[in-house]
């Protein structure tokens, strides 16, 4: 009885924004649903995404009791993590292609705001649909509201599957596996009983780092409008002669 009343009180303190909470409490089923519910519902949006797969990727690592206190399976996280990322992403794109606006057709709120959807939008047409719903993975809130983005404009659902497939293993796998291999030097470098006051720290540096394609194509765009911007403007033709209207 003395447990279950324990169990309890800890389910009822749960955080949701406490990416370690979330492992110790929940563990590699934890990780898939919040994978699914971040990337297909709109309530998702603030979930710990980034930071919840780097902290299960060291959960999966030799070091895992040490940091953490838990203990996942590498392999279950490699599979079940972009399924879900992916399946919740299809799900979203469904939601919008059946529903169009009205999913967005609502006052701001604490939750919810108009700006995320002008946000998701602006990152489509930018970056166009296939380089949007890959790059889209890394930014948060942005992962979240570009799936019925896409879906409400148009974007054909196989076209959107193909990139999704892309974007899900590379953001899921690839910030799983980098707290993996970095497990090992951050119980190197952080003491154990300092481990809650750096290891946050820690992870938003990786998050960062893996944000690096984003930035990389918005220097690109600035680049491009610099340079466009310098170019000449093409004299204007004359329709009958074809000579400059400027010489006539």
């Amino acid at each position: 009885m003395e447990e279950k009343t324990r169990a309890v009180g800890e389910l009822l303190a749960f955080n949701p924004l406490d990416a370690k909470g979330l492992l110790n409490t929940f563990g590699v089923i934890g990780v898939w649903i919040i994978m699914f519910v971040e990337t297909g519902l709109l309530v998702g949006f603030f979930f710990p995404g980034d930071s919840l797969l780097f902290l299960a990727g060291v959960g999966a690592s030799s070091v895992a009791q040490e940091l953490l206190g838990t203990k996942l399976s590498l392999t279950q996280l490699l599979i079940g993590a972009p399924l879900c990322a992916i399946a919740g992403a299809q799900l979203g794109h469904y939601l919008g292609a059946r529903y169009g606006r009205r999913m967005f057709d609502r006052p701001n709120s604490k939750l919810f705001k108009k700006e995320y959807v002008e946000k998701a939008e602006y990152y489509f047409v930018k970056f166009g649909p296939a380089k949007a719903v890959v790059l889209a993975r890394f930014i948060p809130i942005v992962r979240t509201f570009l799936n019925p983005v896409a879906g409400t404009i148009g974007m054909p659902a196989k076209q959107f599957f193909m990139w999704n497939v892309v974007g899900g293993i590379l953001w899921t796998d690839g910030i799983l596996l980098a707290g993996y291999a970095l497990a090992k030097q951050i119980s190197d470098l952080i003491p154990p009983e300092k481990i809650d006051t750096y290891l946050l720290p820690a992870v938003l540096l990786i998050v960062l780092i893996s944000a690096m394609p984003i930035f990389i194509e918005i220097f690109r765009g600035w680049r491009e409008r610099r340079r466009n911007k310098g170019l000449p403007t093409a004299p204007v033709e004359d329709g009958r002669t074809g000579a400059h209207r400027a010489a006539d």
